[in-house]
């Protein structure tokens, strides 16, 4: 090949490179679209959520997300004409995916209570019990009961906070207080009698129960531990977003659809708060 010729055309590549990089700067600068971009606007609600929380918020058997916090959003949306989008978020990640502004808020069974300063929070709207979980036919009635039995909770759960915290005292009367891996394992514990009683929010207890064939065996007794304020996180400041969608979500309790939407996920009307 002509030397010139080789040289032009070496040229013409490294141009078409350059045009090619710097067009897709642009249009990344322009908020053009990628694998990794969120679309974000003002009629766009997009919400933070941990993908393997059921019953707030997990992955169906059909591959779409799915719970009881999404269905209230996708609600609400619906009311506003906005677009909703589900996130699924690193859990650790959640506050620099709400200060970035990639996410319009947290809404995912976020607990309130020691968290009140950090965010501009909605009104609670669940109250979330740390709850016993026993054999129906045990004839275990209360804690009291619980003396001297083996009870299970998952590691790193509000249930086994509050049993090794303030609640301690209750814990002490059992014979043990076992950590396992997930609440699957503790329910099989549970019902081939390797433990008496499994400690456990209440909402997640009724979604486990209510799924299960054998429902009746099983029972959730009237004293709990402790509890918890359920409710939607925004970013320190967003007051107008949290006052709209708390507007609209105060309307749902007045006209049935919040309690609809908990029966749909097997979650009783008194988990919930309506002011």
């Amino acid at each position: 090949m002509n030397k010139k010729i080789g040289f032009v055309l070496a040229l013409v590549v490294i141009s078409l490179m350059l045009v090619s990089t710097v067009s897709a700067g642009l249009f990344d600068f322009m908020g053009g679209d990628n694998a990794n971009a969120t679309a974000n606007d003002e009629n766009t609600f997009i919400v933070g959520f941990d993908a393997e929380f059921p019953p707030y918020g997990y992955k169906d058997d059909s591959g779409n997300y799915t719970g009881f916090d999404l269905d209230l959003a996708k609600e609400v949306c619906e009311r506003n004409n906005w677009t909703f989008k589900a996130q699924p978020i690193d859990w650790d990640a959640k506050d620099a995916e709400l200060d970035s502004g990639s996410i319009d808020c947290i809404w995912n069974g976020f607990t309130i209570d020691g968290r009140e300063n950090d965010y501009t929070w909605s009104d609670p709207y669940f109250d979330n019990k740390q709850i016993f979980v026993v054999k129906s036919d045990s004839g275990i009635k209360s804690i009291a009961d619980l003396k001297d039995k083996i009870v299970e909770t998952q590691k790193d759960s509000s249930a086994l906070a509050a049993l090794q915290g303030d609640n301690k005292t209750i814990a002490d009367t059992f014979k043990t207080l076992t950590e396992v891996a997930d609440y699957n394992t503790a329910f099989m514990d549970l019902e081939s009698g390797a433990c008496d009683a499994v400690a456990m929010d209440i909402g997640v207890a009724e979604y486990d129960i209510k799924n299960k064939n054998n429902s009746d065996d099983f029972q959730i007794l009237d004293d709990y531990i402790t509890t918890e304020k359920y409710g939607i996180g925004f970013k320190k400041g967003n007051d107008a977003l949290k006052d709209q969608v708390q507007t609209t979500l105060a309307e749902m309790f007045a006209d049935g659809t919040v309690l609809k939407i908990a029966e749909k996920y097997g979650i009783s009307e008194d988990a919930l708060i309506q002011k």
